[in-house]
């Protein structure tokens, strides 16, 4: 299936033990199939960890005894995919009973607006929560003359591939500072095509979208000095003002080998499904997927591991929670004790200040998601990209 299913090695309990104590017959095995992302992006190790996380195949230690805290007899895929919006398409089409997406493209494709107003509203789609943040990064070689986005014109870009968020968010990023794919030579390629393109001499750069450090990234900048292009300015401002789902953020200094600090924006990664899934399978799965031995585990196998919050993981959804989700969420003091009452932090996470992704809650959390805001105080409609 083109991924990865991990043994399981988990224990412990974050809001109580294990989900369940039986042993799991063979007849009762389940497969659980995670659509993320390309290999040397973000999405894929992240997705192989969860699957490592909520597997639980016949023979496993018991949750206490430091084995799966996962559900008995579900054996989880994290499949790779071209990105968001092939986990997205995924979804409708029932091939996948999960997948990761921006939370920008989740939105468009629940609403029917944006990169996927030719088509149907996925009204079916649902999440299971935000896990982290993912940053735009425009990666170019330090000697190739590149400092600021106006320098792309008449390069070699790579925009990404078809099928992913990342060539959504460059076509909106391009559109901003007065470029497009008319004003430079545009490519579409895999991030370790692209990377490796780039080592050689043969692009001057390409976009990407994921948690730092991104392996395609990391693996360019292992061979030849690279820079992240800055993303501020008016047209940064204004993509903030107009974009609900983008954060203002900063790519810390040496993310990547000799790379300085670099601002950017950068937009909620989400664990998204569909209404029609099992409420019981759900809430197993996010339940373990908030283990506290889960996300030792994810912050041991990758970076953007340590920035998963179970206290932050409803307030930036952009479709209604699952009802599985909201079951373990509601039950977890995340949320109020009805359907549809806002988000509130637990009474354990009260000390945890406001990121700036906090800043883009917009209680979409158990319902439809609410108008666009901007500064007119006008409802306006998300611009479709180019």
């Amino acid at each position: 299936m083109g991924g990865v299913a991990l043994a399981p090695l988990l224990g412990g309990g974050l809001l109580g033990g294990g989900l369940l104590s039986r042993p799991a017959a063979a007849q009762d095995l389940r497969y659980f199939r995670i659509g993320t992302g390309t290999t040397s992006g973000t999405y894929f190790p992240i997705g192989g960890l969860i699957a490592n996380a909520i597997s639980n195949p016949p023979g496993s230690r018991p949750c206490d005894k430091g084995g799966s805290c996962g559900i008995p007899g579900l054996i989880v895929v994290a499949q790779a995919s071209n990105g968001s919006v092939d986990n997205v398409e995924m979804l409708r089409a029932g091939t996948v009973e999960a997948g990761f997406a921006q939370a920008d493209v989740a939105y468009w494709a629940y609403s029917g607006t944006g990169s996927f107003t030719s088509k149907r509203p996925f009204t079916e789609l649902r999440s299971l929560g935000m896990l982290y943040a993912e940053a735009i990064q425009i990666v170019v070689r330090s000697d190739g003359f590149i400092d600021r986005m106006a320098d792309l014109k008449g390069r070699s870009i790579s925009l990404g591939e078809e099928g992913s968020g990342t060539l959504v968010e460059a076509r909106l990023i391009l559109d901003a500072y007065g470029l497009s794919e008319s004003t430079i030579t545009p490519l579409y390629l895999k991030p370790g095509t692209a990377a490796d393109r780039l080592a050689k001499g043969e692009l001057d750069g390409f976009f990407m979208v994921g948690g730092y450090p991104v392996a395609a990234v990391s693996d360019v900048a292992a061979r030849v000095p690279i820079r992240l292009v800055p993303l501020d300015g008016e047209p940064a401002d204004r993509l903030l003002r107009s974009q609900r789902f983008y954060i203002e953020q900063e790519i810390p200094a040496n993310a990547y080998p000799g790379s300085a600090t670099t601002p950017t924006l950068s937009l909620g990664a989400e664990l998204l499904t569909r209404a029609d899934r099992d409420p019981d399978l759900i809430y197993g799965v996010v339940r373990a997927l908030w283990h506290e031995n889960t996300r030792r585990v994810l912050a041991d196998g990758h970076p953007q591991g340590r920035n998963f919050d179970p206290a932050r993981a409803v307030a930036n959804v952009s479709v209604p929670l699952h009802p599985g989700a909201e079951r373990f969420y509601r039950e977890a003091g995340l949320l109020g004790s009805a359907a549809n009452e806002p988000a509130r932090s637990p009474s354990n996470a009260t000390d945890i200040p406001p990121t700036a992704g906090d800043k883009a809650a917009n209680g979409a959390a158990n319902g439809a998601p609410p108008a666009e805001k901007n500064t007119s105080g006008k409802s306006t409609e998300d611009k479709p990209p180019r």
